[in-house]
């Protein structure tokens, strides 16, 4: 059994931009984890309509 791993997760979520407005989007999270529980994001993606991937710093989940 491997003590630190390393998982992909994906959640729809809420996101709101200056260009676009609201937009439900899915948001692909990978996480570092230590016996299962997680310990830090190490980063975290927007795949776009047209298959490209986003940094989700140019989206904030507020208005």
């Amino acid at each position: 059994m491997k003590l630190i791993s390393i998982k992909r997760k994906t959640k729809t979520e809420k996101r709101y931009s200056k260009r676009m407005g609201m937009l439900t989007t899915n948001v692909t999270y990978i996480t570092k984890n230590l016996v299962g529980i997680p310990i830090r994001t190490l980063y975290k993606y927007r795949e776009t309509y047209y298959g490209a991937t986003k940094d989700c710093k140019d989206c904030v989940i507020s208005k």
